[in-house]
């Protein structure tokens, strides 16, 4: 793993004491889960650079991304989520996916042409995901047409691309960058790797995708957290245009997904929020972003994780799902005329949050 160094985080500062803090509060969680039980999985439809595929979504339950057993990105609460031990058995991974594939098989009308596998960690490290399960699960889904698997920069390598691109599988790697903004990445998000490790783990998809020749595909899709803690809107949204903007310039990455950020339980966002110290992103920041990249040499993306709740993107409940549904119409047809048919009097007080939110206030609106 890329490592932060001691002249930037020295004992007990920065990423050191996020990480402290964060381990105590996971350390709360009570919940176990069945180690043969996916943590979630559905259908769903989704834009790829070979058009609107048929999607199915499938979260493994591993052990839980080895960066969050440290302690972890202040953000993400998937890890309470995860099995106890640190490890899960191959038969068990595999009896995972059966029951996604039952799932398919009784709610779709035929086998979707995406699969998108999470595991709230990296599909890709062998300690969540050993070699031998993810050649299986490369095998049960080759008459697919693409795949999307979600790892760390530090695991991404063309030889385990290529389990994938050998059965002329159209595969990606989704990469939970988060900002192209190293010091928001890790003083915000802490989150340990730098821009430049996102950028190696392109040139190993670019890589892959040579190697492949004309059989299949193989590229970055970059995960973007629209308000991480700690910015005030105009600043989130300031550092994630210019973030869609310097990831669609990296060879390799073809889409950005933004991610607007909700408030999960066992986290540090968690925490603020209870403390009047974070409010979620308004749905007005995410169609403003959309509407400023929509030129941008990339496929831009977002889905609104509880969109209209409190502890969701939201604007004021009243024009919630309006704008969510103009998001999900951006989506799919990268237009951003959509959002010229969707209006609200609270536009007027994002203006005012934009304009006068400071570090020293914020929120400043619930």
């Amino acid at each position: 793993m890329s490592q932060p160094t001691p002249e930037v985080y020295e004992q007990g500062k920065g990423m050191d004491a996020h990480n402290q803090v964060m381990r105590e509060i996971r350390s709360r969680k009570e919940a176990s889960y069945d180690p043969h039980e996916p943590t979630r999985v559905w259908l769903d439809e989704d834009n790829t650079p070979t058009g609107v595929k048929q999607s199915l979504t499938i979260i493994l339950n591993t052990g839980g991304c080895r960066w969050a057993r440290a302690g972890g990105c202040t953000m993400c609460g998937y890890v309470a989520e995860s099995v106890d031990g640190g490890s899960v058995s191959h038969e068990a991974l595999m009896n995972q996916i059966d029951v996604c594939l039952e799932h398919e098989a009784e709610n779709g009308d035929e086998p979707a042409e995406l699969i998108k596998i999470y595991t709230s960690g990296s599909f890709l490290d062998e300690r969540e995901v050993g070699a031998e399960t993810r050649r299986a699960i490369a095998d049960t889904f080759a008459d697919r047409e693409r795949m999307v698997v979600e790892s760390l920069p530090d695991f991404v390598d063309r030889e385990k691309i290529g389990d994938f691109t050998q059965h002329g599988v159209d595969t990606d790697v989704a990469i939970g960058l988060e900002t192209a903004t190293d010091r928001v990445r890790h003083d915000c998000v802490n989150k340990y790797f730098d821009f430049a490790d996102f950028e190696d783990a392109c040139a190993e998809a670019a890589a892959a995708d040579e190697e492949a020749d004309e059989t299949a595909d193989a590229g970055i899709k970059a995960y973007l957290l629209m308000k991480p803690p700690f910015l005030t809107e105009s600043e989130a949204v300031e550092d994630m245009i210019s973030s869609i903007e310097r990831c669609a310039a990296v060879e390799g990455c073809h889409t950005v997904s933004m991610n607007p950020c909700n408030v999960q339980r066992y986290t540090m966002v968690d925490d603020l929020y209870f403390n009047d110290g974070y409010r979620p992103p308004w749905l007005w920041s995410v169609a403003h972003v959309l509407e400023e990249t929509a030129d941008v040499d990339a496929i831009v993306v977002s889905d609104p994780v509880g969109h209209g709740s409190d502890r969701g993107p939201h604007n004021c409940q009243e024009c919630d799902d309006l704008v969510q549904k103009a998001i999900k119409d951006f989506d799919l047809r990268q237009d951003p005329s959509v959002f010229e048919q969707v209006s609200c009097e609270c536009e007027r007080t994002w203006e005012v949050v934009m304009d006068r939110e400071r570090s020293f206030n914020q929120p400043l609106t619930r």
